[in-house]
């Protein structure tokens, strides 16, 4: 079979996007499993005294904005969502973060959150979540490998439009993604995906 990334000289995240490639078969080129299942992530338990105010920001501003590029979506939606997670979880944030493991794979991380033993990838998307998700796992693949990478067995990766996200989680030892099945909407299930994303940056409370 040839590489799929043979004609590549450099690649980076975004080109793994623009060629369209199947999450399966990039998780097989690159040395990786990959399944589909219901993930059941676990979730925050403790009180998060924000939340109903962002939701009620989140409606607010909803009927005013046109949310058609993914500019519009990442400032409006999933910002607001990020910085509420960093006021929960201290995690240190990074915007457009460059990394650079491999000659194929390089780019920008749009969002990283890290604690001092954890941290989240968060991949924006203005649509196409199935290709979408190919260049998550290119991202989340590219953390497994990287020397400063926390120690932690499972890297936890999301993609998102602002109003769906969906879930990725890698397991480092078996080199295996598997690919969540659920949808979360914002501002619909903000509960449930605010305590996923909090439990992923704080193990030892959720």
């Amino acid at each position: 079979m040839t590489p799929l990334l043979a004609p590549i000289q450099s690649d980076t995240f975004r080109k793994v996007f623009d060629l369209k490639i199947r999450a399966d078969d990039y998780a097989e080129e690159t040395g990786y499993t990959l399944n589909r299942k219901f993930l059941n992530l676990p979730q925050y338990r403790g009180e998060l005294d924000r939340l109903l105010e962002l939701r009620d920001r989140i409606e607010e501003v909803l009927p005013y904005v046109d949310l058609s590029s993914e500019t519009s979506r990442r400032e409006v939606l999933i910002s607001r969502i990020v910085l509420e997670l960093v006021h929960y979880t201290k995690a240190q944030l990074r915007i457009e973060y460059p990394l650079k493991v491999t000659e194929q794979l390089q780019g920008y991380l749009d969002y990283l959150l890290r604690t001092q033993t954890h941290l989240i990838v968060i991949e924006a998307k203005r649509q196409d979540l199935d290709y979408g998700f190919t260049q998550l796992i290119a991202k989340m693949i590219a953390l497994d490998q990287w020397d400063r990478s926390p120690a932690q067995p499972t890297l936890l990766g999301a993609i998102t439009t602002g109003t769906l996200w969906q879930f990725g989680l890698l397991d480092r030892q078996s080199r295996h993604i598997d690919q969540g099945l659920e949808s979360y909407r914002a501002p619909e299930d903000l509960n449930d995906l605010m305590r996923i994303l909090v439990a992923a940056l704080s193990p030892l409370d959720h």
